[in-house]
């Protein structure tokens, strides 16, 4: 973990919500999912937020998870190198958050390389693998591994689609709800500005009758 002096005032007070968002039971369980996907060849690591930064923090297990979404040929990271170079390691990890956004992952939940190479945001590098899981179990392309149970599968959009002559059957049935003044008249309408003549109840024309010359 990089060296960082104490955090005072505010910025002590917001480290301590972020830290305390992190789930030590997802902690087991992403482990468990990235070992099933990159191999036994992967040593698991010790319990704890810290040892699970450490242990994602070179990118290069981070990358190798990426590429096993993926058919032999087609992995968007060609070269993997082992180095302990700083901006190398946070150059892999900057390969692996582009690479899971062209997967299907949301931009807003990426993480920023920073949140993990110095552990600030570790909460946030577990939301960003539990989104990336549940891409990769939604696909059901074959390439995920381990159990279906560690992530919940995204529903799915059925978008619809319509020829022109369906649009336009729907311009028209939207004009006709709209009304027509197809037969209208003006018949029996009195005009603006006429003075309406008012009649007494008892009067031979109110009760249809004609009035004698």
């Amino acid at each position: 973990m990089a060296n960082r002096g104490p955090s005072y005032g505010l910025s002590r007070e917001v480290q301590e919500k972020i830290e305390q968002k992190y789930d030590a039971e997802l902690e087991a369980r992403l482990v468990g999912w990235i070992m099933a996907q990159c191999g036994d060849d992967l040593e698991r690591p010790e319990p704890g937020k810290q040892n699970f930064q450490k242990w994602l923090m070179s990118g290069t297990i981070l990358c190798r998870l990426i590429n096993s979404l993926y058919p032999s040929g087609e992995e968007p990271i060609k070269k993997i190198t082992e180095t302990s170079m700083v901006f190398k390691q946070m150059e892999k990890i900057s390969q692996f958050l582009q690479a899971a956004e062209d997967y299907g992952v949301n931009r807003g939940d990426i993480f920023q390389t920073v949140d993990l190479w110095e552990g600030k945001d570790m909460a946030a590098v577990q939301r960003t693998l539990m989104a990336l899981g549940s891409e990769a179990l939604t696909k059901d392309d074959g390439h995920y591994h381990g159990d279906k149970d560690w992530f919940h599968r995204k529903a799915k959009v059925h978008k619809r689609e319509f020829s022109e002559e369906q649009l336009r059957q729907g311009r028209s049935l939207i004009g006709m709800q709209m009304g027509s003044s197809r037969g209208a008249s003006q018949s029996g309408m009195v005009g603006y500005g006429t003075p309406r003549q008012i009649m007494r109840y008892d009067s031979p024309r109110h009760n249809g009758q004609q009035s004698n010359p």
